[in-house]
Parts: C-alpha cells; structure tokens; sequence
C-alpha cells in the first residue's frame, strides 16, 4: 500500500482536483485504537485497485484535518473511516469492521 500522507487541510483541494480523474480514498485512523489498527492492517494486506489514490490521516496528529473533512463532505466523523471521493463529493464511506477493500474496489469502478 502506497499511503500518501494528509497532514494539512490545504491538501484537500488538491485531493477534490484529483478526483475529477480517478477516486481518491482517504483512511481516518486513530493510532490510539486497535480496531483501526485491524482495519488498516487489512487494507494493507489486501491489493489495492488500479488507479485509486489512498491517503493516510493520522487522526491524533491531525484533528483539525479530520474536522474540515467532516464540514467539506458532509459526513460524519468516526474512526476508523475511509471516505471514498469522486467529482469533490464523498460517493461512499463506512467504518469500523465494515471497513473492506472489496467494497472499495466495487464502488471506485
């Protein structure tokens, strides 16, 4: 897996800009948590589509990043969560043990 670190609120326009393209994936992950240690666990483990971006937010680091991507989408905060975002709009989220990288692959396509 090929994280790309999200550290900073700015680079959420960079990531709505990408996702005209192809659909982005961002992973809220609290490192305090071990059900978000299992669900990264197994995203990693799994192959990742082709074509499909993945950030890492490091939710403990970054809370104020975690906020802004509540407001922007729409969605609300839970962790671990992925949000899938296509177009500048969250297409697809979920969390906890529902977190798959089969459900990911089948809603980027």
């Amino acid at each position: 897996m090929n994280w790309k670190l999200l550290t900073n609120e700015e680079q959420l326009q960079v990531i709505n800009a990408a996702s005209a393209d192809q659909t982005i994936v961002i992973f809220k992950h609290s490192t305090r948590c071990s059900i978000s240690s299992m669900a990264k666990s197994r995203l990693e483990r799994s192959d990742a589509p082709q074509g499909v971006t993945f950030y890492y937010l490091d939710l403990i680091a970054n809370r104020s990043v975690s906020n802004a991507i509540e407001s922007m989408y729409n969605v609300p905060h839970e962790s671990p969560q992925i949000l899938l975002i296509r177009n500048g709009k969250c297409i697809y989220d979920e969390s906890h043990n529902g977190i798959r990288m089969e459900d990911i692959v089948s809603h980027a396509a």
